[in-house]
């Protein structure tokens, strides 16, 4: 009756989400009595999980998941959530998991809450809380299906290290032949990726023109941030439309959001709303953004970045 916890890796090790999905299910695990089991796949060393409060690893080799297939991840978390007689499932909220969460509800007849900030606040019956309204209100919801399945929003829960001693078990699902064949995945692999940054740095049509990234990217580096951009900025093709973040393109829930030369239309807000502090810089005081920012400078980003830069730099020398 362990809470069974799905850890995301990439090329052999685990991303960021996997460890604050495992803090979080450790946290679930301690309101019902009970342990956390991992499903890692294709991983090699998971002595990392047991930092952060899993007990036990099924531990999954198969050249056969080398590449992400949303039916085929599915069954075989179903297959360890029926090994385990799992009745919480925990998910993080990566595009790969809201892929396959879904299907994984279909396949064990259970009830799914995505995008969940915060531990269940009653157990009996299973309540959680979530977004609502494009991240404008939050709404607490009850799961009554016997298996629940929670996706827990990226950055909402952090990571909280709780060590103890993971057992690694081998598991050998069986695997099931996808519809969908992968032929190649590119990634930026020097880049910090929107989805595990805690900081965003993103940039709008007030930079007038790709020529003027340059200082996007040296703050963002100095932040240890990703970069992101607004829809027009993609469309024109200033920047790849892997950084255009929105509700039409991705959802940012950083801890810290920067919008540069962006005035903030309604579907750009709604898909960066999930930040926890959001900073704007813009030349227009009657901007959108200044109302839904907690913090604004009103001035030429050409002249505030590189100050903000320096002045980041000087402080960053003297620790």
């Amino acid at each position: 009756m362990s809470v069974l916890v799905y850890t995301e890796s990439e090329q052999g090790h685990y991303k960021k989400a996997a460890l604050e999905v495992a803090s979080y299910a450790k946290a679930v695990a301690d309101q019902l009595g009970t342990t956390v089991t991992a499903v890692s796949i294709n991983v090699a060393n998971t002595s990392t999980l047991g930092n952060y409060g899993v007990d036990k690893v099924l531990n999954i080799s198969n050249t056969q998941l080398e590449k992400f297939s949303a039916s085929t991840y599915a069954n075989v978390i179903k297959q360890a959530a029926e090994n385990e007689s799992a009745k919480v499932i925990i998910v993080s909220s990566s595009a790969d998991s809201k892929y396959l969460a879904p299907l994984l509800a279909v396949e064990l007849n259970a009830g799914y809450a995505s995008n969940v900030v915060a531990v269940p606040s009653n157990t009996s019956p299973f309540t959680v809380k979530r977004p609502a309204f494009t991240n404008k209100a939050f709404e607490n919801i009850q799961i009554n299906t016997e298996v629940k399945i929670i996706g827990v929003s990226n950055n909402a829960y952090g990571l909280v290290e709780n060590s103890s001693s993971a057992s690694a078990e081998d598991f050998a699902p069986t695997i099931l032949e996808s519809s969908i064949n992968v032929e190649s995945v590119d990634k930026a692999t020097d880049k910090v990726t929107i989805a595990d940054a805690e900081i965003v740095v993103s940039g709008g049509r007030g930079l007038k023109g790709p020529e003027n990234w340059g200082m996007i990217e040296e703050l963002a580096e100095v932040l240890g941030a990703a970069t992101a951009c607004s829809k027009p900025v993609s469309d024109l093709g200033w920047r790849p439309h892997a950084e255009h973040v929105g509700q039409t393109g991705k959802p940012v829930a950083s801890n810290l959001y920067i919008a540069i030369g962006i005035s903030g239309a309604i579907q750009h807000l709604a898909g960066i709303n999930a930040s926890k502090v959001k900073v704007v810089i813009n030349t227009d005081p009657e901007a959108p953004f200044f109302k839904a920012a907690d913090y604004g400078v009103v001035g030429d980003a050409f002249q505030v970045v590189p100050e903000l830069i320096e002045k980041l730099k000087a402080f960053k020398s003297q620790q």
